[in-house]
């Protein structure tokens, strides 16, 4: 019988093979968080629309073409949220959080775009995210980059390229913005369609173009560089110093701008070029005009995001080994004294043994179907259950991998089952 429904296009399952992997990747990205003395925020999924467009931009794609936008019953607009820097700040200024305060927060959880579907970028997507708040020195960016550079270490990604770059204070970006429309003017005949609609609405998004021949003209474009002031001069300088004292090698890239109105000053990306098209690994930068913009007084921010999908591809194309969901051991039982007995010891084993991923079987059967199902468990080890052993108080301790110890059956004494099957277990981890 055919399926009455799939998962709507771009919204997908995460099964139970693929869920520890998840599970893992958050759990390093928690602890690397609080290293830094980081606290987490949960925001809700959906927020005013408002929020969205006077935030990431009217002119921007994000607004433009990829929000999910509804009216509810009240007749209110409102969007799933596309990403979280929007609704990190409305929360901080409605809950208090960032009036003459600093604020070291970050995130977790879905975003929603209705872009092209492809691998690494899906319509319901998932991110982590860092936001830091009332620094305006460059210690703050500094910080926020070393944060990602241990994140994607931890997380056992290498080969990757931080691309930085800065776009001044709100009045360099003006002066960059009105030399940058000039120069594409006299040039606007040789544009790509996307470029000549963005030349008076969002220009600075004209240098991310993928056309060519777009990019051939761009080569004599102004460098935002030559419109700092000795203010943005300065913090670039000092960001740049102070990456080279931490030893995280980076890359200029004067053509660097980010899609999001709200930057200015820092703008940083990872790249690799394990992905394909999808080369962004994590991206961010500093905007602190963002939360005056949405009704704070002036506060100082920079924080960046990165796509969990993206990062758990970027890991299965290097290789890097990651977390199974699989069970530790699978009890299996013959007969109502024993499964009675497996019962009690299967929970004694739990509170013995924290984190152990126990199957204890279900519904009867022979031993042989038993075994069957404890090795599509994936466990290492079952644990065998008759009523001699329930008589002798012992357990059978069967290995179900090659290599794994003991080759042969092994009887333990109840009392001593949890201390063996610890050592056992650790025997059988990957080296």
């Amino acid at each position: 019988m055919a399926n009455l429904f799939q998962s709507v296009r771009g919204f997908n399952d995460v099964l139970p093979a693929d869920a520890a992997a998840w599970q893992q990747l958050q759990r390093v990205a928690a602890e690397v968080f609080a290293s830094y003395g980081y606290g987490e925020i949960r925001l809700p999924l959906l927020e005013h629309t408002g929020l969205f467009k006077r935030s990431i931009g009217e002119v921007t794609d994000i607004v433009e073409k990829e929000m999910f936008t509804f009216e509810d019953r009240e007749g209110d607009s409102l969007t799933l949220r596309p990403e979280g820097t929007a609704s990190c700040v409305r929360a901080g200024l409605e809950h208090g959080l960032l009036h003459n305060q600093q604020q070291r927060l970050w995130y977790a959880g879905p975003m929603f775009r209705h872009e092209r579907p492809q691998a690494g970028r899906y319509r319901q997507f998932h991110q982590l995210g860092l936001e830091c708040y009332g620094i305006a020195t460059a210690d703050a960016d500094l910080e926020a980059i070393a944060v990602s550079a241990r994140l994607l270490r931890e997380l056992g990604l290498s080969g990757l390229t931080l691309e930085l770059n800065s776009l001044g204070s709100a009045e360099v970006r003006a002066r960059y913005r009105a030399a940058l429309i000039e120069f594409l003017q006299r040039h606007e005949d040789g544009l790509d369609a996307d470029s000549q609609r963005r030349l008076h609405s969002n220009p600075l998004r004209v240098l991310d173009s993928k056309s060519p021949q777009t990019q051939e003209i761009l080569r004599g474009a102004p460098a935002i560089v030559d419109c700092f002031d000795d203010a943005a001069r300065a913090h670039f300088d000092a960001v740049q110093q102070g990456l080279a004292d931490l030893g995280i090698a980076c890359t200029v890239n004067s053509r660097l701008v980010r899609g999001l109105d709200y930057y200015t000053s820092t703008v940083f990306e990872w790249t690799t070029t394990q992905l394909g098209a999808q080369g962004t690994v994590l991206a961010g930068g500093r905007y602190d005009g963002l939360v005056e913009q949405l009704g704070g007084t002036p506060t100082p921010a920079v924080g960046w995001a990165c796509g969990v999908e993206r990062l758990l591809l970027l890991q299965k194309a290097l290789g890097v080994p990651t977390a199974s969901g699989d069970a530790h051991v699978y009890f299996c039982w013959l007969g109502e004294a024993a499964q009675r007995a497996a019962r009690r010891l299967a929970e004694q084993l739990r509170d013995a043994l924290p984190g152990l991923r126990l199957v204890l079987h279900a519904g009867g059967g022979k031993l042989a179907a038993q075994l069957k199902r404890a090795d599509r468990s994936g466990a290492a080890l079952a644990l065998i259950l008759g009523e001699s052993e329930v008589e002798a108080q012992t357990v059978q301790v069967k290995s179900l991998r090659a290599g794994d110890a003991p080759a042969a059956p092994e009887f333990v004494a109840w009392p001593e089952l949890a201390s063996r099957l610890a050592g056992l277990l650790k025997q059988s981890e990957p080296r």
